[in-house]
């Protein structure tokens, strides 16, 4: 019997760090058989460039590139805005292909409402004037990260529930916290200037929405979260934006697709072409 899929409206994803072992890919994937987006966003860090020399690109990734090109094939609209560990596409920024765009930040009209969408990165410090540090920084998470799931496995073993080191970590030093809330306030600041309704970012892998208020005005913030950890995303509907997170132990499940039987369409296979390309100094091989 086929399920049916639940619609939406608009669907934002961050975060997915396809090309690391900590993206979480198969969940991924279950989430999105199990939607119908009407449009897409794809806001930042989706490939994740930086780690390509580890060559490490399994089936269930490129799964994740087939799905989008499926949508493309399909007449939906993506927005791809770039991130800090995808920056390299950057140099495409403008390019459209069909259905596909690559964007810096998108402006979105939405019931009569304006949306600014952009990745965060614009507001790290670090990444703008030391991003030899950034990068040793995404090395010990992509570790910790790796650490985390060994434990989790034990966990489950011996009956105890899931932990997340690096939310433990960030929750409880100072000085992450203090980032955090300084990154929504400033993203809200910016937003409400500009006379946006709402302020979408990704970046800091924490799922949020908030009202924020300053002497100027207000308006919502919200965070897609990542799919590493929180495996989130937002979504758009009835007039509404609201956070979606994957719960593994749902019944209500789609069937994973058998992707590997698609065949490639135009957008796929210049899709791969990109790819190809970023990946040509690291000998990285798109299959």
């Amino acid at each position: 019997m086929t399920k049916v899929k639940r619609e939406v409206e608009v669907l934002v994803l961050s975060d997915i760090h396809l090309g690391t072992k900590g993206c979480r890919a198969e969940e991924l994937l279950k989430y999105l058989n199990s939607i119908q987006p009407k449009k897409v966003i794809l806001n930042g860090d989706i490939v994740d460039i930086w780690q390509f020399k580890k060559r490490y690109w399994p089936k269930s990734h490129m799964r994740i590139i087939k799905h989008f090109t499926s949508l493309l094939s399909k007449g939906i609209p993506i927005f791809y805005i770039t991130g800090n560990h995808d920056e390299l596409l950057r140099k495409f920024e403008g390019f459209t292909l069909g259905k596909l765009s690559i964007v810096n930040k998108l402006i979105l009209n939405i019931n009569g409402k304006k949306a600014w969408v952009f990745h965060g990165d614009v507001f790290d410090i670090t990444m703008q004037y030391a991003k030899w540090l950034t990068r040793l920084g995404s090395i010990g998470y992509d570790l910790l990260i790796m650490i985390n799931s060994a434990v989790n496995y034990f966990a489950k073993l011996v009956g105890r529930e899931k932990v997340s080191l690096s939310k433990k970590i960030k929750n409880s030093v100072k000085s992450a916290v203090k980032y955090i809330n300084d990154f929504e306030r400033l993203a809200a600041e910016i937003a409400i200037d500009k006379g946006y309704d709402f302020v979408l970012c990704g970046h800091i892998h924490q799922p949020e929405q908030k009202q924020i208020s300053s002497k100027n005005g207000s308006t919502t913030y919200l965070n897609s979260g990542d799919w590493v950890e929180s495996l989130s995303s937002l979504e758009y509907k009835d007039g509404e934006w609201k956070i979606y997170e994957y719960d593994e132990d749902q019944k209500a499940k789609a069937i994973e697709p058998d992707l590997e039987s698609y065949k490639l369409d135009d957008n796929e296979k210049i899709f791969k072409e990109l790819l190809s390309e970023f990946m040509a100094d690291s000998n990285l091989k798109v299959s």
